[in-house]
């Protein structure tokens, strides 16, 4: 066997195969999770108005406790960090606090979505691959980026973003700094993505619905520009109230369940007066598309699930912010199309939910992928007209500071 191994013709080897193995598992773990999730969303989502005034202050109270308990899982920028700095080596013991935390988080109605904890468990798996194979250097970085890919992957349905995802997060700058890690991060995801499509059902045709659009005018790149002006600008507000909720929660200086339950009441408070503004966006953006809202309502929701968004993650629920913000972009655009008649809404909403993630991401290749696979946006190319606004107009030290590798980048 070793033998015709080494003289197989093919450029298939025995690295495709681990790297399909760890897509595989994790896109099992991905469906058990996204079944859970599932569960416990439908039985917590019963709860509707007043009553929430009590149920996501529990919420928040139950968070806490798991992180006071099991350990605080860190956020996307240790992540980065150990992706940096130890060699690509995430550490799988604080795991169970990340995946009891963001059920709880994310089933209330934090609005933040399941990405983030996918990405960070997943990861883990693949160092743990990594050891178990005795991989060092590249090699255990690239497995444990391929894992994190898979882990994007499966939640998104679009396997060449996820893993440009992968890479693109980890610098605020260089879009593929880890190019090594490219096709790893390709194979393990397209794995992934077919494991988690069978057990879901999830992913295969596009997550929303919009209007039907053809790339006939130039002109569209020229609101496509615009609009992606517009979306970084919403990209820095975002990044100021972001900043100024953490720096409140910093001030405060509670123990972490007594954070969790504070921030849990002011997503109950803001949920009760805006009820689209409770959980992460997935369906709610279903809702503003079908839906003839006024531009200030459209208007006052985004600022409204900026506001959760910042609370739900500084608050110390977890949860990645992808999907809030690409939510946010959504009601911008609408409400822009519903100002100016004549503009092509599903241009102008997915060029801004493109621009504002960029801003806030520095991601954005994988942005422009992304959403032509969950928009079924096919003329992409004004969606990355729109990113890379989003991103060239982003601020220059970004909202995830773990993206630069030192203090020195923000001055170059």
């Amino acid at each position: 066997m070793f033998g015709l191994a080494r003289r197989n013709p093919l450029m298939i080897s025995r690295w495709v195969l681990s790297w399909a193995m760890v897509g595989t598992a994790c896109g099992l773990f991905a469906g058990l999770y996204w079944n859970i999730l599932e569960l416990l969303t439908h039985q917590l989502h019963q709860f509707q108005g007043v009553s929430l005034l009590i149920v996501m202050p529990l919420a928040g109270l139950i968070v806490g406790l798991v992180i006071h308990f099991l350990g605080n899982p860190g956020e996307i920028a240790v992540i980065v960090d150990n992706i940096h700095f130890r060699g690509g080596r995430l550490d799988a013991r604080k795991n169970p606090s990340m995946i009891l935390a963001s059920l709880v988080s994310i089933a209330a109605g934090g609005s933040a979505g399941p990405e983030a904890p996918l990405v960070q468990v997943t990861g883990s798996f693949g160092t743990w691959v990594g050891d178990r194979l005795q991989l060092e250097g590249e090699d255990l970085r690239s497995i444990s980026l391929a894992a994190m890919a898979a882990g994007f992957t499966a939640l998104f349905g679009a396997p060449l973003g996820g893993a440009i995802f992968a890479l693109e997060i980890l610098h605020h700058q260089h879009i593929v700094e880890y190019y090594e890690a490219l096709m790893p991060a390709i194979v393990s995801s397209c794995a992934s993505y077919l494991v988690f499509a069978a057990i879901t059902r999830l992913g295969i045709a596009p997550t929303w619905h919009f209007p039907q659009y053809r790339l006939e005018n130039i002109d569209d790149f020229a609101l496509a520009i615009l609009f992606g002006i517009i979306g970084a600008i919403c990209g820095w507000i975002f990044m100021g109230i972001f900043r100024s909720c953490d720096r409140l929660f910093a001030y405060i200086s509670v123990p972490i369940y007594v954070r969790t339950t504070l921030a849990g009441l002011g997503l109950a408070i803001l949920a009760v007066f805006l009820p689209l503004t409770r959980y992460f966006g997935h369906e709610e953006l279903e809702t503003v598309l079908n839906t003839n809202f006024s531009v200030v309502f459209l208007l006052t929701l985004a600022l409204g699930k900026i506001a959760t968004i910042s609370l739900t993650v500084t608050g110390g629920w977890r949860g990645g912010f992808i999907i809030p913000l690409f939510f946010t972009g959504a009601c911008i655009g609408k409400a822009i199309v519903t100002l100016i008649p004549g503009i092509n809404p599903a241009l102008a909403m997915i060029c801004t939910m493109a621009a504002i993630n960029a801003a806030v991401t520095r991601t954005p290749i994988s942005t422009t992928l992304l959403l032509s696979k969950l928009t079924g946006f096919s003329p992409f190319t004004p969606i990355l007209f729109a990113s890379l606004m989003g991103f060239f107009l982003a601020p220059k030290v970004p909202l995830i500071a773990a993206q630069l590798k030192s203090q020195k980048e923000a001055l170059h």
